[in-house]
């Protein structure tokens, strides 16, 4: 199975290179970013050893639709896309924080709230909750923005403004354009017959000094989604909500002994398990966009990935 676990150009130009656990980026002369998704797959914050057919693909389409469709409430970084797997836009000063916005208890809230917490970032969650039960008001729970591949740390409102992450004017307009992202996200998510149930944005500054959004949105990397006809039923019966996430892969993980605990060795990866993988991925486009996912050629992805950037910048 061919896939995409690295690149290694070198374009006119090229000031850096930074591989973060999904996407490498190329900085060209300090304006312009060329991200290109990979097909890696992480999880637990560690790059899992096999990559994932067509995956980048699919991040970087969906993230690319998502843009182009809520850039009239929110702008964003996004220039162009020259390549399936690759998006191109404006260098931007990216805040320390990244805003995760959650509507249900689900995923790390959940796991919280088992253990007997009732707070999470400084916000409050009711008692007598269900895992998968519908917060009254959508909750903000940020996180610090990791580096050299650690670990996210929750963090609170109040703490991001007290240790000047960003200042309390900027952390107002992240938190206003957090909601009417996932606002949004939820209306489109609703036409497809899907529950947004969370997700995270990350946000940045121009050369203009204008806050955007940055990186991808609303993908099975960034987003945990239900399905809407059958929420209702399954959360009264007291059973695991169907997800389109990554949940899926990091439930696996768990039955197998993984959680990227220090000592704990990475599952065994089968061809198999890599394919069914793909085919959560492929059937999270087609439901999340309402279209049929068209699979590029494999064979020389990348080689196609840098023909494509180059005759980008050269135009």
């Amino acid at each position: 199975m061919n896939t995409l676990t690295k690149t290694n150009y070198n374009f006119d130009n090229q000031k850096s290179k930074y591989s973060g656990k999904v996407r490498e980026v190329y900085n060209i002369d300090n304006k312009i970013l060329i991200m290109i998704a990979t097909d890696r797959l992480s999880a637990f914050d560690v790059v899992l050893p096999r990559g994932i057919p067509y995956k980048g693909q699919i991040l970087n389409q969906i993230a690319c639709k998502m843009l182009n469709a809520t850039s009239h409430i929110v702008p964003n970084w996004l220039i162009s896309t020259p390549d399936p797997n690759v998006s191109i836009g404006d260098s931007c000063k990216p805040f320390k924080v990244e805003m995760v916005i959650r509507g249900y208890l689900s995923g790390h809230a959940a796991r919280l709230y088992k253990s007997g917490k009732r707070s999470i970032c400084g916000v409050k969650m009711p008692d007598g909750m269900n895992e998968n039960d519908k917060f009254p008001n959508p909750i903000i729970t940020p996180t610090t923005k990791a580096e050299n591949g650690s670990h996210d740390e929750d963090i609170s409102r109040n703490d991001i403004i007290s240790q000047k992450i960003v200042s309390e004017s900027e952390y107002l307009i992240l938190e206003d354009y957090t909601r009417k992202l996932f606002k949004e996200g939820g209306r489109i998510a609703e036409s497809q017959g899907l529950i947004l149930v969370d997700t995270k944005y990350e946000f940045g500054k121009n050369s203009k000094e204008e806050i955007v959004v940055i990186d991808e949105i609303h993908t099975p990397d960034s987003s945990r989604y239900f399905y809407l006809d059958s929420y209702k039923e399954l959360q009264n019966s007291k059973l695991p909500q169907k997800q389109l996430s990554k949940e899926f892969v990091r439930q696996w993980l768990i039955s197998e002994g993984f959680q990227g605990k220090e000592g704990q060795k990475i599952p065994h990866m089968s061809d198999d398990y890599v394919n069914s993988v793909s085919e959560r991925y492929i059937e999270l486009y087609e439901r999340i966009t309402g279209e049929k996912f068209v699979r590029e050629e494999l064979n020389e992805i990348d080689k196609r990935i840098y023909t494509n950037i180059s005759n980008y910048l050269k135009e």
